[in-house]
């Protein structure tokens, strides 16, 4: 065979098509010659991270904009440490690649066959391809030039289809070895849906709205994974109805649109939201995912609401399998409904809150005051956190301007998923990061990435020195009383903002808005790096919206 491509090259090439432009990497003996050898001399930027969490969350947020993201590791000693950012992934249906450089044949069948061991070896060639079975789209192990394009093909292809991350396993020795060429473009399989299935439940909810008096549109984050933002806006504008979001989908279309009322979260939700959610006596809900976090102390009336999600409709008794998300929405669409005269809700304005320069700053007064710092070039990150409550509330005007894991809430995941934010964002966009103390403390080290690579988040780390969500799930009446923080919540307290100067950065410490409007100013002005500004706040108070639970 001469056709001058190896497996190698075949990967790279493939990625590239994808639209991979920067692959997160640890070094690793394994993997480091088609890193330096097919990577980097082939239009792929490698990013070289400092562990293997923080490449897995950099490349998460990466794909959630740019439709993949890549991370190589080295085998189990750190594959295995990307487990968790891969299982987040997963679950938040998120097209990550996980290339593991693995062991060569030979070394694998001398351990196996006599116990001489190569360095990360566990069990041989199951350890690691058995760890991520259970938490991608799909797993393979490259193991024989033959078959490496159609597994790579088989992988990839599941990946840009199913919007899950895929593992792939590149031994050492079959990147140099020739295998036939990349023929076409990979494409993401067809979305089906049985005909009467998607025929009856265009039906069914065509006479709902026509027939409601006060019908909502609730949008999930389905829209968002499955690139259906312009078909939802159409739907919204030819209806006229008001519409909603979940956390998850926050931002996922402008929250400037007169038809947006805003987030619907349970008991965390405004109370615009909540009145239009009760008085309305049909509730489409599409691509809508129910969690425990976006359904916070609420039950969703599954009498008046259609549930389109997971290739399904749901609504009350009635019950359709296999209908494609984007089909509904177009067979919506074709019904040409006519908007009738309702009335709209109104949208109450957002006043700044009056404060001292010298006042203190509350978790809630945090977030009331750094709205004004939120345009339609801002993108917004957030972290597991009582941050999920104060921006919740906030108001971002830039379609797709929210980032937050909420569904598999991973402590730690905003800060390092700033990397991937910052690498992936229209030129002139700026990126706000707000995540609490507890989270940040494991993910710290992004600020080393960031610095290298003259990346410039804005990273706010509220310092309230304990686990705040973590004590407001298990006991929040400790907010509302003398009663002290559960010890497992207390956290060991960092000077934050001194972590500037270990990693070249810049950072600001503040404890009242005075302070906090100058390093604002200042750290927005920094574009050479990021900046970090360490937020002190009181250790019993948190935002307004998470005050409705008390025990």
């Amino acid at each position: 065979m001469d056709t001058g491509c190896t497996v190698g090259r075949y990967l790279v090439d493939r990625l590239r098509q994808l639209g991979l432009e920067h692959l997160f990497a640890i070094a690793g003996d394994y993997s480091i010659e088609w890193l330096n050898r097919y990577v980097t001399p082939n239009g792929i930027d490698i990013v070289e991270e400092v562990n293997e969490v923080n490449a897995g969350y950099a490349a998460d947020a990466y794909a959630r904009f740019k439709g993949i993201g890549a991370l190589c590791v080295t085998y189990s000693a750190g594959a295995l440490c990307a487990v968790g950012a891969v299982a987040g992934a997963y679950v938040e249906k998120v097209p990550l690649v996980l290339i593991n450089g693995t062991p060569s044949v030979k070394k694998t069948i001398t351990f196996e066959q006599t116990g001489f061991s190569a360095h990360h070896f566990i069990t041989g060639r199951e350890t690691d391809l058995q760890s991520f079975e259970h938490v991608t789209a799909a797993a393979i192990r490259v193991d024989h030039p033959d078959l490496a394009p159609a597994l790579i093909d088989y992988a990839l292809t599941k990946c840009i289809s199913e919007r899950r991350p895929i593992y792939i396993e590149l031994l050492q020795d079959m990147v140099d070895l020739e295998c036939e060429p990349p023929q076409g473009v990979l494409e993401p399989g067809r979305a089906l849906s049985d005909e009467t299935s998607l025929e009856q439940s265009v039906a069914r909810i065509r006479a709902q709205l026509e027939n409601a008096e006060n019908p909502l549109i609730w949008l999930g984050v389905e829209i968002d994974r499955l690139g259906l933002q312009d078909k939802a806006l159409s739907l919204i504008q030819q209806l006229n109805v008001p519409f909603v979001t979940e956390l998850l989908s926050k931002a996922v279309l402008s929250e400037d649109d007169p038809l947006f009322v805003g987030v619907l979260d349970g008991q965390a939700s405004s109370k615009a939201v909540i009145d239009v959610a009760d008085a309305s006596d049909f509730v489409l809900a599409l691509g809508v995912w129910l969690t425990d976090i976006n359904s916070l102390g609420w039950e969703p009336d599954y009498g008046k609401t259609a549930f389109a999600s997971f290739d399904a409709v749901k609504w009350g008794t009635f019950f359709a399998g296999q209908v494609a998300l984007g089909h509904l929405i177009d067979g919506i669409l074709a019904e040409k409904i006519v908007p009738r005269g309702r009335k709209l809700p109104e949208r109450a304005a957002r006043v700044a809150p009056a404060v001292g320069e010298t006042d203190v700053i509350t978790y809630q007064g945090f977030y009331s005051y750094i709205q004004q710092y939120i345009d339609r070039n801002t993108i917004v990150g957030v972290d597991a956190s009582m941050n999920y409550f104060g921006s919740l509330l906030l108001d971002v005007p830039d379609p797709g301007g929210f980032v937050v894991q909420s569904s598999y809430s991973a402590i730690g995941y905003s800060a390092a998923a700033a990397t991937g934010i910052c690498l992936a964002k229209s030129p002139g966009q700026k990126v706000l990061v707000f995540s609490g103390d507890g989270g940040f403390q494991m993910t710290a080290q992004c600020l080393s990435t960031q610095t290298r690579f003259g990346l410039d988040p804005v990273i706010f780390v509220i310092d309230n020195g304990v686990y705040a969500v973590e004590q407001w799930l298990a006991d929040a009446s400790v907010f509302h009383t003398d009663k002290p923080f559960y010890k497992p919540c207390e956290l060991h307290r960092w000077n934050y903002s001194a972590l500037a100067d270990v990693f070249g950065c810049q950072g600001w410490e503040v404890g009242t808005y005075g302070e906090l409007s100058d390093a604002v100013t200042s750290a927005l002005r920094n574009t050479s790096g990021p900046s970090l500004i360490q937020v002190h706040v009181p250790d019993k108070t948190i935002p307004d919206n998470a005050n409705w639970k008390t025990n």
